[in-house]
């Protein structure tokens, strides 16, 4: 039996965290191929460091695109907001390593003939909602997104000048009867300005807090940590270097649900790692949506170069009011989950990704644009009527 009376925690990172820097980079350069080629393909890595920044990864697509990844990486960090002595948009050394896609890949992974497209790779990919939160995600990460987003929002307005782009959140609540009802701890480390006061950043930070919180959740005073060690004037890739794809777990359910261990960023959408992890989660957010499950977890398997998946794993948690195999059932003829299948129904060939970089690629707003349009729930009217409901 599960259990209903715990504590459960997650974190967040910001936009400036090194490792996040390092994701929109790379989702920058995969944004800046879609957009002249749809099929273009892009596995982009990068690093940065201490007034450096390196990147490597293969590509196919416009040949002269190569030239503009140097300004895309340093507009991505300026937006960013990096105008530091360690790291600073205009000044740090950016070198660039790409080269063309294996041949090899490309065979087994492209359509040709009768052979549909195959994925890209193999590996595991889950998706996950539940009803903790109007995102349909589970409360600890999506408060510890809340309080990152609400930061940065008055940072780049100039409301609060003294804020780094650099910030960490964590937020455990305290669930009974499966239900979350309110905090037991709130951490909230953030780069600043030499000449701001503690007092200052705590007051700031408890404002955002009980702005985000429900009513009556704040946690209690002794157990509020913001900048528990002190100081933290030098940040961002400055302090520590980044990486692509260190993040996984902020990127997706924060601890609460399983994770493949592929990261998305970096990879076009016909990476399986991306494309079957958002289909994943649009498959599991309109099951809760439509009232089939309060929680609902969907695992979906790929072999390189095979067109369609492996297995379909869903999990309900005992929360379901419908037969998990009947609903498997229904999924696969609503939603073509091969390669192309996904890419097709979700959009995905599109230049929506560097946005994705920070604050989740889940729990978000769909945008006109095409943006997030794994979180719609289009197909909720559908569900009901295969079930009756």
């Amino acid at each position: 039996m599960a259990k209903t009376n715990y504590i459960f925690t997650s974190e967040s990172v910001s936009e400036g965290h090194p490792d996040k820097v390092c994701d929109r980079i790379s989702d920058a350069v995969v944004d800046l191929y879609l957009a002249q080629d749809p099929y273009a393909r892009v596995a982009c890595e990068t690093l940065a460091t201490t007034n450096r920044i390196v990147i490597a990864g293969e590509v196919r697509g416009p040949g002269e695109l190569l030239k503009q990844v140097e300004e895309v990486a340093r507009a991505a960090v300026r937006d960013i907001g990096y105008e530091q002595k360690g790291f600073h948009w205009a000044t740090a050394d950016v070198s660039v390593h790409l080269h063309a896609q294996s041949a090899d890949i490309a065979v087994g992974v492209d359509a040709a003939g009768s052979k549909d497209e195959g994925a890209g790779d193999q590996g595991i990919m889950f998706g996950y909602a539940c009803t903790e939160t109007p995102a349909l995600m589970p409360a600890p990460l999506y408060y510890s997104h809340k309080l990152l987003k609400s930061l940065a929002e008055v940072r780049h307005s100039g409301a609060t000048p003294w804020l780094g782009p650099d910030a960490k959140s964590q937020f455990s609540l305290q669930y009974r009867d499966g239900k979350p009802v309110g905090a037991t701890s709130v951490v909230l480390s953030t780069q600043h300005s030499e000449t701001v006061s503690q007092e200052e950043i705590r007051e700031t930070a408890r404002r955002h807090v009980l702005e985000i919180l429900p009513e009556g959740w704040m946690c209690p005073e002794e157990a509020f940590y913001v900048n528990p060690t002190g100081r933290f004037v030098i940040g961002g890739p400055d302090g520590d270097a980044g990486l692509t794809g260190r993040k996984i777990i902020v990127d997706t359910y924060g601890g609460a649900a399983p994770h493949g261990g592929g990261a998305f960023s970096g990879k076009d959408p016909t990476k399986v790692d991306r494309s079957a992890a958002y289909a994943a989660r649009y498959l599991a957010k309109n099951v809760v949506a439509a009232g089939l499950a309060d929680k609902c977890t969907i695992q979906l398997s790929y072999a390189i170069g095979v067109s369609h998946p492996l297995s379909v794993y869903i999990d309900t948690a005992g929360t379901g009011r419908v037969d998990e195999d009947k609903l498997s059932d229904v999924l696969r003829q609503l939603m073509n989950l091969s390669p192309r299948g996904i890419r097709e129904h979700l959009k995905l060939n599109r230049a929506i990704y560097a946005r994705t970089a920070a604050y989740g690629h889940f729990g978000r707003e769909p945008e006109a644009d095409g943006g997030f349009s794994w979180e719609k729930t289009d197909l909720v009217a559908d569900l009901k009527s295969a079930f009756g409901a």
